[in-house]
């Protein structure tokens, strides 16, 4: 091993029944060193990662740390061994606090009795360090998606890890805390500590790492230093193939106002009003909680709208829960696909057909063979990668779990569809393809409102950009002025901020 290395992976392979998830690979991490990890959903960084952490056990191949043989049989083996890793799907527990999750498994203790005092006190010291706006002793059911990032990020600094895994760490995080965030990871590589950094995000990969390995189909393709490589070596490299173009937006002929909203207020949001057409993609940025996300969930009847008017095709309506919403044509991918937009445990099929089966009742009974036909058809439509529709969710990447979202509302057929962060922790590859399907949805005449954290995501797929500040919309950009120059990323952002 070279002295350099502060982990050393050889020859790892693992296979899951027939599936061969790694075959062969190798990785090479630096002492102080940021290596980004690329590959498309399902090419094994993961199962590599969870190898590292004892969450499995490879079949054959070698890993040293530090130097030394290492093996790990439980994720708290590899934090006892100075590993750390921060997982993309947060399973919080809701009734510990800020200060007991931060301390799981490493609670102060006066003999067998807890010493919560001191728990507490060491934990508001590190969350002081962090600028964290809650106190030690809060609930994690009260932290949004971010915050409880921010809890992960720091339970594995505070840990003193000398290698940390970083699995999409961002993706729940707005630009403001994601420059927290790459402040801390500079400090850590100041201090020698190793992170490998896992993200779809292009722009993260060329602003904070050093290095890049990419795997594709389960082997290890090559490494690259970050100086000199471009984004589209990267892409051929991940995919064995070029993607010509990441946001393939197409021009379709912009029709009549579809929905309008207007003066509505509910928590998180106020005076909000806007239109979309049939056809049109209408994007919203802003800040994490500056009531994008929040207006959309109360207009599908996820939260309740405090005031306010809305029209659908010239109809006044109201909207008292999701399935009144669904009823009148406005269907919603929610961000948070593991907990609102799929039943995990249940097949493809179910999952696309749940919220249309009325559609294919007869009386009282089901027509199982008109379900699985429409189905089957939808899944290929949306090239959803599945052996069978028959097999769990569970068991699909991440992309191909947002297409089976994608399916049961393309299925549903509505006239407005919310995507907020359709794209959210899916590759390249996946990322393309849905946006192609959202340029499909926008040619059949739906109208489209998409949210997204992304800004050249939003700027490269939206006619009009909505900006909120603080629960306000702070100003519209046309695709005209984005395409002009006129409109940037830097001046929208200035917009974000209130600026």
């Amino acid at each position: 091993m070279a002295e350099n290395y502060i982990l050393e992976c050889s020859g790892i392979s693992k296979a899951f029944g027939g599936t061969q998830a790694l075959k062969d690979v190798e990785l090479h991490v630096r002492a102080g060193e940021v290596l980004a990890l690329l590959g498309e959903n399902g090419a094994g960084k993961s199962t590599l990662m969870k190898a590292v952490i004892g969450l499995h056990q490879p079949d054959s191949g070698t890993m040293t740390f530090e130097g030394k043989p290492y093996s790990a049989h439980s994720p708290v083996d590899a934090m006892k061994a100075g590993i750390a890793m921060i997982h993309q799907e947060l399973n919080p527990e809701p009734y510990l606090t800020i200060a007991e999750s931060i301390f799981l498994n490493r609670e102060d203790t006066n003999g067998l009795i807890l010493n919560k005092k001191k728990t507490n006190q060491r934990a508001q010291e590190i969350l002081d360090r962090f600028d964290f706006p809650y106190p030690a002793t809060t609930p994690m059911s009260r932290l949004s998606l971010a915050q409880m990032q921010m809890i992960e990020i720091i339970r594995a600094v505070s840990c003193d890890a000398r290698l940390i895994i970083m699995d999409e760490p961002t993706s729940s995080l707005d630009s403001e805390e994601t420059e927290h965030l790459f402040a801390t990871i500079r400090d850590l590589k100041s201090k020698g500590v190793a992170i490998i950094y896992i993200s779809h995000r292009m722009e993260e990969i060329f602003e904070i790492c050093d290095s890049v390995a990419v795997f594709r189909d389960g082997t290890y393709v090559g490494s690259r230093s970050m100086d000199g490589v471009t984004r589209e070596e990267l892409i051929t490299m991940m995919v064995g193939r070029t993607v010509s173009n990441v946001f393939p937006k197409v021009e379709v002929p912009i029709g009549d106002v579809v929905f309008k909203a207007e003066n509505l207020c509910g928590d998180g949001f106020e005076n909000i009003s806007f239109e979309v057409h049939a056809g049109e993609m209408l994007g919203l940025t802003g800040l994490v909680g500056s009531g994008r996300s929040e207006t959309m969930r109360a207009i599908f009847g996820l939260d309740k709208l405090k005031s306010g008017r809305m029209w659908l095709n010239g109809e006044e309506i109201r909207i008292k829960n999701p399935t009144d919403a669904i009823d009148k044509g406005i269907c919603m991918v929610n961000e948070d696909r593991k907990n609102y937009g799929l039943c995990l445990f249940r097949s493809i099929r179910e999952n696309i057909s749940l919220p249309n089966l009325r559609k294919k009742q007869k009386g009282l009974l089901l027509n199982q063979k008109k379900e699985k036909e429409d189905c089957t058809s939808m899944a290929k439509l949306l090239t959803v990668k599945a052996g069978s529709i028959e097999h769990n969710a569970y068991s699909l990447s991440g992309g191909n779990q947002q297409k089976v979202v994608l399916a049961k509302w393309a299925m549903a057929d509505p006239k407005l569809l919310i995507l907020d962060e359709p794209t959210r922790g899916v590759d390249v590859g996946a990322k393309s393809e849905i946006h192609t399907l959202m340029c499909e949805f926008a040619r059949q005449g739906k109208a489209i409102i998409l949210i997204s954290s992304e800004l050249p995501e939003v700027m490269g797929m939206s006619d009009r950009l909505l900006i909120y500040h603080e629960g306000r919309l702070a100003g519209e950009v046309s695709r005209a002025e984005i395409l002009k120059g006129e409109a940037t990323q830097e001046t929208i952002l200035a917009k974000e901020f209130g600026q």
